[in-house]
Formats: C-alpha cells, structure tokens, sequence
C-alpha cells in the first residue's frame, strides 16, 4: 500500500470520515430545494430523494470495500473525493437544464406518474455519481486506519461516530444557515469546496498530481462564478425578486397589470395584486362571498383569520370591499410576510403571525366570522391541515353563523380525487358544506357552515354590497353554488395520504396540457413538434 505522511495523522483520517458524512447530508438536503421549485417539495419527493441516496451510498460501500481491499491506494480515494467535488459544485450551473430537459423528455414517453418519474430520473442523473464515490469513503478508511484486530473495534466506531456527527451537523446547517443565508446554489459549493480542500490537502502534502489538482481547482473556480448567481427559472430576465426562505423557493414578477408570486417555477400563482385595485379574477374573487354569507352587510365588525396567509392577496380584498371586517393572517413563512409589506401593499391594520396554521388554532382562543384555508399548493398538501381533527378544530374557532371557505386548488372530476377526499372530510365536520367551481380554473371553493341560513341567504346578502364589480362576481359565485353530496372519502390524522392523490390529479392536469403536442409528436415526430411552436 502506497503510505502517505500524512495517513500516519489518524485525525486526519477522521475529518475526511466527518467532511463526507457531512457533505452527504448537505448534497441530500440541498438536492430538496433544488427540486422542489420543479416538483414541489413534498413527501413523495423526498422520498425519492432520500432513497436514490440509499442506492449511491449501498453501492459505494460495496463497490469501495472490493477496491480497498483489491487496490489498497489511498491515492485513489482522495482522487474520488476530489472527482466528487467538482461533480457538486457543477450542480447549480447545470442541474436546472437538465432538470427541465429529463421533464420535457419525459412528458413525451410517460404517461402517468410524471412527477414521480422526472424526480427519480433527475435524482439518478445528478446525485448519485457524487453520492457514491462519498460512499467509498468509508470501507476505504477503515482499510487505512485499522492496524490491528486488537483495536479494530475501536477505530471502526470511531469513523462511525465522526461519520455521524458530521451528517449531523450537514444536516442543520444547510437548513438553518447556508441554504436562508447564501441560497442553494452556494450551499452546494460550500460542501464541494469542503471535499475539494480534504483533497487538495492530501496531494499537496505528498507533492504529487499537481495537473490534476490545478484542473480541479480551475474547474471548481469555473463553476463557482458560472453557477452560484443562476436563477431557478433562468428564462426569466424581468424578475422584480427571487430568492429562497426555510420553506420556500420564491419569485415575485411584476407587469403593467400585477405583481404576483410564486413558489413554483412552472406554474401557480399563490398570491396576486392588481395595480388598478380591481378584483384579481381567480378564486379569491369567489371565496369573498364567505363575509357575504357571514353577514357582513349586516353586522358591525366581522373578524377573518386567514390560514396560509401568502402575501395577503384575500386580506387586502377582504379590507377594500368592506369596511367593517377585521383581518389576522398565518403565514408559515417570514419571507413571504416581508415580501407582502415590500411588493404586495398588504395594509398596515392586517396583523400577521409566522406560524403553522394548525399549532396557531391549537394556541388560539379567538372566535371568528369567516376563516380561509389557503394552504394547497399545488402538490404540496400539508396533511396536518387536511384531517377530520384539523376541520373540527377550525369549526370550534367559528361563531355560531360563521363560515369557513376552502381553496381546493386541483379541481378534477375522477371518483376517489384529492379534492373529493376533502370535501368529504369537512362534510363529516359541517352540516352544511357548498362547492363553487372557480370559471377558466382548477380551482374549486368550498364554503362550510354549522348554520345554512347565510348560504341560502346568499343571494339576497349579495345584493346589499355596494360595489358593481364585486356585486356582480357575487352573483357568478350564486350562480354556480351547488351543494355538496358527501361520500365516505375521508381523511384523518392517522391516514392522510394527500401526497399521492395530488400527484394523480397533477398528472392528469399535465397530460390535458401537453395532449396536443404529444398527438404531433407521434404523428409528426421532433421535425413537426418544433414546427408546431
């Protein structure tokens, strides 16, 4: 075995056990982020993530321990370290193009579990190269660092426990630190920058491969000011803001009509301010007719509590078109409550709490007129906020004539779908549950109440308001008002798979998308696709 000085230094030995157990944990907790503004950053994508990790690191085990034991080189390792850096550190300048390119191949070929398949596809391409080289890392040590079978024991645990004290701290620090700091993008060079110094440092103590070290480097320099300031959604050149939170990957565009944002890079809009003070068009128009049937034409203050707050595109309404309403918010996310203060107008007498909408209610003893869930995001359903015990809680914090109005975002006619699952749910909660489908939309609002009379009242309360655009949304809002026949679809705490029943009606809204272009593309093949834009 080629013995290096510095190999004689166990410590050493077990910083690089340390820096690649952390470095694991940061690239598997970036990866997250990086993926999600494409495919949402729900469970199913995490899985995913999580288990393609699995796989690199099993056979980077297998696959490290035969070469440590065949070809005991330390040499060999620390080139795989640095191969693995660079290999990291290339992922913010092209990880996005071929995120997007896996996604358009794989619209054409899939037919149903789209997400599912690109997130699989992307993890395999992007991560686990790297993911497996830091797998040989350990095999490898122990190789270097076991002198006898007297203390083998000893040594394995003790690589064991440097292992995992760094996954540890790679764990929190990208979620805490780097990633709300510095972005994702510099979180994957800091780590890489990590691998590539462990590397660097066993070469230059030994002087030996400087070509390739001095390639590394330049390769690692190369990416870093080529990458790091790349945006998420890089054909976008007028954007007003992007940035990332705890939560969130978020953008804010603005054009002479509105400014809007984002959490997604492809589609959806969370929140949205008109610049002429008009009504927004989209389902917040609809989920007004909640103070209508509360009776806020006829009492002297109602009070809203609006959960999944965004940037407070109801709340504003709720303050223009009545003047007697008294608005709160719960917004998980501080950045997007900075962002409502900075780009969205949300007035000064709207209060807004960073919190979970359900530990808020579990907190708070206040009554409320009307309460508005808004917290379905696309794919992203947060499961605790979609149960029997999450409605009961909500119907315990209305008044006695209040009303709770839902925004169920992936509206889809199929037996057993996301948004049958919830209506079900409340149904089981409220005696009186109303839909109303949300016009040129997926959209559907649901609006639940212990008492009936302000929905069947509805009609005649919406003639009392005093504005003719928002009297005449209220009467499209009538005019579709159906009310609900319960099924037995219901969610709890202890069963709520809101993942996977999303990820249906996302690929049915996907492939009603791309229909048209798949039918040239079978029929014409690229030349009549390309043709076709």
């Amino acid at each position: 075995m080629n013995t290096r000085k510095i190999l004689k230094n166990k410590y050493y030995l077990y910083l690089t056990e340390f820096f690649s157990g952390m470095a694991v944990m940061a690239v598997e907790l970036a990866a997250s982020r990086l993926l999600a503004p494409y495919f949402s950053s729900s469970q199913i994508v995490y899985t995913i993530i999580i288990g393609t990790v699995m796989i690199a690191m099993a056979l980077g085990n297998i696959w490290g321990g035969r070469r440590a034991d065949k070809n005991p080189d330390p040499d060999r390792l620390y080139i795989r370290l640095i191969i693995a850096a660079v290999w990291i550190a290339a992922i913010p300048l092209v990880g996005k193009y071929i995120i997007l390119g896996i996604a358009a191949l794989l619209v054409f070929t899939v037919s149903s579990n789209l997400l599912i398949w690109a997130a699989f596809v992307t993890c395999m391409v992007l991560f686990v190269f790297p993911l497996f080289l830091l797998g040989t890392v350990t095999p490898s040590l122990v190789k270097y660092t076991v002198d006898s079978l007297d203390d083998s024991g000893k040594v394995v645990g003790t690589l064991g426990a440097f292992n995992t004290v760094g996954s540890i701290i790679g764990t929190f620090l990208p979620t805490f630190l780097t990633i709300p700091a510095v972005g994702t993008s510099v979180t994957f060079l800091i780590f890489a920058g990590i691998l590539l110094v462990l590397g660097l440092i066993y070469f230059i103590s030994a002087k030996e491969k400087p070509a390739q070290c001095i390639v590394a480097i330049v390769l690692f320099v190369a990416c870093s000011f080529s990458g790091f300031s790349g945006s998420f959604a890089f054909w976008e050149n007028d954007l007003t803001y992007e940035g990332e939170s705890i939560y969130n990957y978020l953008q804010v565009k603005e054009d002479d009509e509105s400014v809007i944002l984002s959490t997604n890079v492809l589609f959806g809009v969370q929140s949205i301010m008109m610049k002429n003070d008009g009504l927004t068009g989209m389902y917040y128009d609809y989920a007004l007719a909640a103070p209508v049937m509360a009776g806020v034409t006829e009492k002297e203050n109602l009070n809203v509590l609006v959960l999944g707050m965004g940037t407070g595109t109801y709340a504003t309404q709720c303050v223009k078109y009545f003047d007697n309403i008294s608005v709160e918010g719960v917004e998980i996310d501080q950045k997007i409550i900075n962002l409502s203060r900075k780009y969205f107008n949300l007035p000064d007498s709207v209060s807004v709490t960073a919190y979970d909408g359900r530990a808020y209610l579990n907190v708070d003893d206040e009554k409320y007129d009307v309460i508005m869930v808004d917290a379905y995001q696309d794919i992203t359903i947060p499961f605790q906020m979609s149960t029997v015990e999450f409605f009961t809680m909500v119907k315990d914090h209305l008044a006695d004539d209040g009303v709770m109005v839902v925004n169920m975002n992936m509206h889809d006619d199929k037996e057993g779908n996301i948004n049958a699952y919830l209506s079900d749910t409340i149904s089981s909660v409220f005696d009186y549950v109303y839909t109303a489908d949300v016009a040129w939309s997926t959209n559907r609002e649901l609006f639940a109440s212990e008492s009936e009379d302000g929905i069947l009242n509805f009609p005649s309360l919406a003639e009392d308001v005093d504005n003719d655009d928002l009297s005449a949304m209220l009467e499209t809002v009538a005019s579709r008002l159906e009310k609900y026949e319960a099924g037995n679809y219901i969610l709890t705490d202890d069963k709520a798979p809101v993942e996977l029943l999303g990820m249906s009606v996302i690929d049915s809204i996907i492939q009603d998308e791309v229909g048209y272009y798949k039918n040239i593309f079978k029929e014409q093949g690229l030349r009549g696709l390309l043709e076709s834009f």
